[in-house]
């Protein structure tokens, strides 16, 4: 029972994040600046025009109504059409979810992959000179932008060695080399951002694990230094970073916008930054909706994950 009670509380908490979501995005897409129907027909309209025009496409009824019919629409898998090409926006986005899915997915596995094992080196060698360049490192990494980072690698390794394409996309379907080759710089860029906040968590999270009992005990008996630490820290550690991790997830979200712009990827970052351009609002409100929900669920499971790795918040100690 408790594990239902605790079940159902983060199951309200999501649905809730996700009604109070869905309210934000739709009244700042709505209070963009700009009118869609003169925007759609040009300077050269009249005002009859651009009036008859936002009747047509449904801008002059009230905006709860269309709030109302756009969530309806949502949960019946209709995220509505493009005010500009008539396109349906699901169907815009089907293809353009998977660029963006790849390209989220493998750059967090690659910054958990990098944080773990240099954070845990920076704990165990924090006294020493490599502690402080792992460190270093880190700091330095937190303080380049995303944008920076994938030019800086594009040039090395794209325009100097020429081992990997600079940009442009190709579906695995396709090529699966192409494929891989084409998303090495894209996700190794966010990556190093994301790895180097990660770092700083990993490093203190394990420190504190160096000072507890269970570890000391552990090498009283013979455990080397890392083995001790991984197996009787890592679990110890994976609360915060896990913690971590899904807090990251917007700003991966965010730096994944900035990638495709920059290695021009077909996913929805460059969807949302185009349809934002020509303000086209059925888009940016599907795009963004999908991404907050998006981050909302990885939220909710990160919640469930704890009750996972900590039994304890699932048996009321929680509370």
């Amino acid at each position: 029972m408790r594990i239902l009670a605790f079940l159902g509380r983060r199951l309200g908490i999501f649905a809730i994040s996700l009604v109070g979501a869905s309210m934000l995005v739709f009244a700042v897409c709505s209070a963009l600046p700009g009118e869609v129907a003169a925007i759609i027909l040009g300077e050269g309209a009249t005002p009859e025009q651009i009036t008859a025009l936002g009747v047509e496409l449904g801008l002059d009824r009230p905006p709860l109504t269309r709030y109302l019919e756009w969530v309806s629409g949502m949960l019946h898998g209709d995220f509505g059409t493009s005010l500009f090409t008539g396109q349906s926006v699901l169907q815009l986005m089907v293809p353009r979810i998977a660029v963006t899915l790849w390209l989220v997915l493998f750059a967090l596995l690659l910054s958990v992959l990098i944080a773990v094992p240099v954070g845990m080196l920076a704990a165990m060698k924090r006294r020493s000179w490599v502690g402080f360049v792992a460190s270093g490192a880190a700091q330095l990494g937190m303080a380049v932008p995303v944008f920076w980072a994938a030019i800086a690698l594009v040039l090395v390794f794209a325009v100097g060695l020429r081992w990997l394409p600079a940009n442009g996309y190709v579906p695995i379907s396709t090529s699966v080399g192409g494929w891989a080759a084409h998303l090495v710089l894209p996700v190794t860029s966010l990556a190093i951002v994301q790895a180097s906040v990660l770092v700083r968590y990993v490093r203190s999270a394990f420190i504190e694990v160096l000072s507890e009992d269970y570890y000391r005990t552990a090498r009283a008996v013979g455990w080397r230094p890392f083995p001790a630490l991984w197996r009787h820290g890592l679990r110890n550690a994976a609360l915060s970073l896990v913690t971590v991790v899904g807090l990251q997830l917007a700003s991966v979200l965010v730096g994944a916008i900035v990638i495709e712009s920059v290695f021009a990827l077909p996913g929805l970052g460059s969807a949302l930054l185009d349809a934002v351009s020509q303000r086209d609002l059925m888009i940016v409100q599907g795009v963004v909706m999908f991404l907050a929900a998006s981050v909302l669920l990885i939220n909710f499971l990160v919640d469930l994950s704890y009750a996972w790795i900590d039994p304890r918040l699932r048996t009321g100690a929680d509370r």
